[in-house]
């Protein structure tokens, strides 16, 4: 039963799309009508600038850290990562934007922020690395997921290793398309680092 409960409550909070929220609010515009049509931090960047984009990839990334302290705080009898997957279902099949949601990136990383501030560091210095030679948001986002499944098997948590995995597949499945246009070339690149 708490699994439902606290798992309800992390789906609802991983729905809230801050970047339709963020666009609409500050910009009277909506942000998958722009861009790749996506709500996440990416596309807010994109479209709407840097302080949108910072706006909606701290929002992003909260929503997975909350999800996962909530139970800590409350002194559940819950795996507090397996309650931060329901957070990135909600961000990526959002109730409140019609099931169409980010990229899982942002959210995952939350989660492990909440668990494992170390790791999180880690894979905030693998993604930023590998933005800075590749960049290619989504290239990083998905390497970042490797690093941070090799980074979990030092830190002797079977846990944390098996969600990481999870988590890291889940993004490279949603960005499927994106490992094919880095394959045509066509794959858009950052121009500000």
């Amino acid at each position: 039963m708490d699994y439902l409960i606290y798992g309800l409550i992390a789906y609802l909070l991983g729905s809230i799309p801050f970047g339709v929220i963020v666009g609409k609010l500050g910009y009277k515009m909506d942000i998958r009508e722009h861009g790749s049509g996506n709500l996440g931090a990416t596309n807010t960047f994109r479209v709407l600038g840097f302080k949108a984009g910072t706006i909606v990839i701290i929002s992003d990334i909260l929503k997975g850290t909350v999800a996962a302290l909530i139970p800590l705080f409350m002194e559940a009898d819950v795996n507090r990562l397996i309650v931060g997957i329901f957070a990135v279902l909600g961000h990526t099949y959002p109730i409140f934007a019609r099931f169409r949601g980010g990229k899982a990136v942002a959210t995952s990383g939350g989660i492990i922020l909440g668990v494992s501030p170390t790791l999180f560091i880690i894979m905030v210095l693998a993604f930023l690395i590998t933005l800075y030679i590749s960049k290619y948001v989504s290239l990083s986002s998905m390497i970042t997921g490797i690093v941070a499944i090799i980074a979990s098997c030092f830190l002797h948590n079977t846990g944390l290793l098996i969600v990481t995995a999870v988590l890291t597949i889940f993004v490279f499945y949603r960005h499927k398309d994106n490992i094919k246009r880095i394959k045509n070339k066509t794959e858009p690149k950052i121009k500000w680092m």
